[in-house]
């Protein structure tokens, strides 16, 4: 989970305007007589895309953005009050490499103020609220499976089907990597480190993402080992990462060799880094964008020149889904093809051909609520955006879901078109709980059928898989769970640390009737 700071996401990026050349070099000069919204679209506008006031309540304004917004700009209350910022954060020696808190103010007292008085003075005392689709009741063609497995407090990072059947856990408490067969059963378990988050398998074994904390770091005590197929030894590829959350696996430059592109999530540092593998086996690192928050990459051959390219999503900050343009050689220009607000929250994506044009299309999903006292926001939720014949990308469905950290496409009833399995880690807890999981079922036309079922309470869902876990032949589906603070709590939380269920599975029963575990 991401527990991003928004702060930086909405001035992290505005930092860039002074601390990197290209946004150096196109940044106006300040004036006193510049109005509120002219000076927020000037500075935080030139690096990422403008925030209006009225994508947040007045009262997270004044109460957490706008405050913290200032240590972002060399604004402190009181002597110190950097060092001590500074001396509070693990990897304390790169923030400040990065300038994350500036020494000195950025820009002008009044040049300040003015900018806090447009956010406050125009921010709604509340968000309107969406008209939320109607939720039935129960799945068909799915039946819900609980493991025998208890592992209390749930502390799920992450949830994999296998090829062979079964699937892989990762739990940041017990710090394991769990093998379950079919039948939910264990079959062995390893000692690793804190935050398992990724795996990719090969013919010969398997790559395993670590983040190293899963609590908000900089500090570069992530990896990503190599654990060979019936072997108990595991190889460290690479280490000294911040925060790592995926890894995709290739060879980028043509030399028969295995490269890696590492999504660093990091917290006020990180990015997207580049590992190209030498004749010692040995890796050098390249840094592709130097901003927090990478999330996902996928691997694809994007302007059809036979090498393979990047596209990844980063989810604060400068939110937005980028393409990293490979020249055969390891080297790499960056292209941008979407930018959301940076209160968005952007959790996850997809890549898919959504419509059977044979063009890949874009699932992508907001609902990141962990920086301040959530707040519903209408935003949040499942937006599908269809790319044109020139590779650009409009979008074309919005579907609103509280809190969504995940959505995966898939036809799942197997009726010829595409639906969608989504989860929320942020929902309506107090009036719609049971929208933490969705089942989307394609009607066409634009419109979906949502159904939920029964024991969507039993966890609270932040990684989702979907895959053929039985080997009958159809698409099953697994949640992971993991235990967070519920505000206000209604008795969650001692309800999950008590049930102990770190996953379920949606046993798919179209190939097979319904099982009696």
């Amino acid at each position: 989970m991401k527990h991003v700071h928004w702060f930086l996401c909405f001035f992290g990026a505005l930092l860039s305007v002074f601390l990197t050349s290209t946004c150096t070099q196109n940044a106006p000069d300040r004036t006193e007589q510049a109005s509120g919204e002219a000076l927020a679209k000037r500075y935080c506008g030139n690096c990422h895309l403008y925030p209006t006031p009225d994508l947040l309540p007045k009262s997270i304004w004044t109460q957490y953005v706008l405050p913290q917004m200032g240590h972002q700009l060399g604004i402190y209350a009181k002597a110190g009050e950097r060092e001590a910022l500074l001396a509070t954060q693990s990897g304390g020696d790169s923030i400040a490499a990065r300038r994350v808190f500036p020494e000195k103010p950025l820009l002008s007292a009044a040049e300040w103020q003015k900018i806090r008085a447009f956010y406050t003075q125009l921010a709604p005392e509340a968000l309107s609220a969406p008209e939320m689709p109607p939720v039935q009741m129960g799945l068909q063609h799915f039946n819900t499976q609980k493991p025998s497995l208890r592992l209390s407090p749930p502390s799920t990072t992450m949830v994999k089907i296998r090829p062979q059947g079964g699937l892989w856990l990762g739990d940041a408490n017990s710090k394991r990597l769990y093998w379950a067969d079919a039948a939910l059963q264990v079959e062995k378990a390893a000692n690793l480190a804190e935050g398992i988050v990724h795996i990719v398998p090969d013919e010969k074994g398997m790559y395993v993402t670590i983040m190293g904390q899963f609590s908000p770091t900089d500090a570069a005590n992530g990896m990503v080992i190599y654990m060979p197929n019936g072997s108990p030894q595991a190889q460290i590829m690479l280490e000294g990462l911040q925060r790592p959350v995926h890894s995709a696996w290739g060879d980028f430059n043509h030399d028969g060799r295995v490269d890696a592109a590492v999504c660093e999530f990091a917290k006020w540092t990180g990015g997207l880094t580049y590992w190209q593998q030498q004749l010692d086996g040995t890796f050098q690192r390249t840094q592709l964008r130097m901003r927090p928050g990478a999330t996902r990459s996928y691997i694809r051959d994007w302007n059809q020149d036979g090498h393979p390219d990047i596209i990844t999503l980063f989810a604060q900050g400068d939110e937005g889904i980028f393409v990293y343009i490979n020249d055969g050689k390891g080297h790499f220009e960056e292209q941008t093809l979407l930018r959301f607000p940076p209160t968005y929250g952007s959790s996850a994506f997809r890549m898919v051909d959504w419509n059977g044009d044979g063009r890949e299309d874009i699932v992508h999903v907001c609902g990141d609520n962990a920086d301040y006292r959530p707040v519903l926001k209408p935003y949040h939720g499942i937006r599908i955006f269809v790319q044109d014949e020139k590779g650009a990308f409009k979008e074309d469905f919005f579907y609103p879901m509280y809190g969504a950290y995940d959505a995966i496409p898939a036809d799942y009833d197997e009726d010829g078109d595409l639906d969608l399995a989504a989860i929320s880690f942020f929902p309506d807890f107090p009036s719609k709980p049971q929208q933490a999981f969705l089942l989307l079922d394609n009607e066409g036309n634009g419109q979906f059928r949502a159904s939920t079922f029964p024991e969507v309470e039993a966890g609270r869902w932040i990684v989702l898989d979907a895959g053929d876990l039985d080997l009958d032949g159809d698409l099953d589906l697994v949640l992971g769970s993991l235990t967070f603070e519920v505000v206000p709590d209604g008795g969650q939380v001692a309800k999950w640390v008590q049930g102990g269920l770190p996953f379920l599975v949606l046993e798919n029963t179209l190939k097979s009737p319904k099982s009696s575990r």
